[in-house]
């Protein structure tokens, strides 16, 4: 009798709590609906600050955007904040997740360089210029989102003279399109435009890898010499270092188990 009714406790539990998960992941529609619960983000990233600001939320903060989405599909959070084109890609390979779009708010991706580098600062921005007038960023995007992916990559030209020395690129290759590895190599979007700038500019591109909430204080320090990884353009990013002009605009999304 006693094992029976620890039977059916246990199963009651167990209904209870697969209740309140769908539950959970059904009731996210709106900013108002985080209030509450655990969210996972990536350590430093704008899905960090936002979730911080979520009344009575806790915020579990982890390493890579991929240990948060496990944390999710394992039911130790109820939800994941995290940049747009990333969650796509989860979503992708997760067919028991899916996202809640237009809760936050639209933000800018720029390339971060040191304060007291502002000419290179300046020849980033002309290049870029150059890059978005000439067709190139858009191709570089559309290599890899949308409907022509893989079909435009982007190449060094012949001609390209890299005579200057090398740059050193601060990344964190977890945010897949913008940069992420392919065996590896580290490739994706800002890699190509990071690519596509140093040839403007008669530099090598060198590309390290790091924790993302590193990347602000390698640039600072003068041991990366620009930083780019889907890095959103903040009021508190820039108290540290200067910004490029944004090449691209993306969102915060929420990640939920269906």
């Amino acid at each position: 009798m006693k094992r029976k009714f620890m039977a059916l406790a246990l199963a009651a539990a167990m209904t209870v709590s697969m209740t309140s998960a769908v539950f959970a992941a059904d009731e996210i529609k709106s900013a108002d609906d985080l209030e509450g619960k655990k969210i996972g983000v990536q350590l430093g990233t704008t899905g960090d600050a936002d979730a911080t600001e979520v009344k009575d939320a806790t915020v579990e903060r982890y390493n890579k955007g991929n240990d948060a989405v496990m944390a999710l599909k394992q039911g130790k959070i109820d939800c994941v904040v995290i940049d747009s084109e990333p969650a796509k890609k989860f979503v992708e390979k997760n067919d028991d997740l899916e996202i809640v779009e237009d809760i936050f708010d639209k933000e800018e991706y720029a390339i971060c360089l040191s304060k007291d580098n502002a000419d290179l600062t300046k020849e980033f921005n002309e290049a870029l210029k150059e890059l978005k007038d000439d067709g190139t960023l858009d191709s570089i995007r559309d290599n890899y989102i949308g409907d022509d992916v893989g079909k435009t990559p982007y190449e060094t030209p012949k001609d390209a003279d890299h005579s200057k020395g090398t740059l050193t690129m601060a990344t964190n290759a977890t945010f897949q399109p913008y940069e992420y590895y392919d065996g590896d190599k580290i490739v994706g979007i800002d890699v190509d435009i990071a690519q596509a700038v140093c040839d403007k500019l008669g530099y090598e591109l060198k590309v390290e890898d790091m924790e993302f909430d590193a990347i602000v204080n390698s640039v600072k320090s003068g041991k990366a010499d620009f930083g780019a990884a889907g890095m959103t353009v903040t009021e508190d990013r820039k108290k540290s270092v200067d910004f490029t002009d944004p090449y691209t605009t993306a969102e915060q999304v929420v990640i939920v188990k269906k």
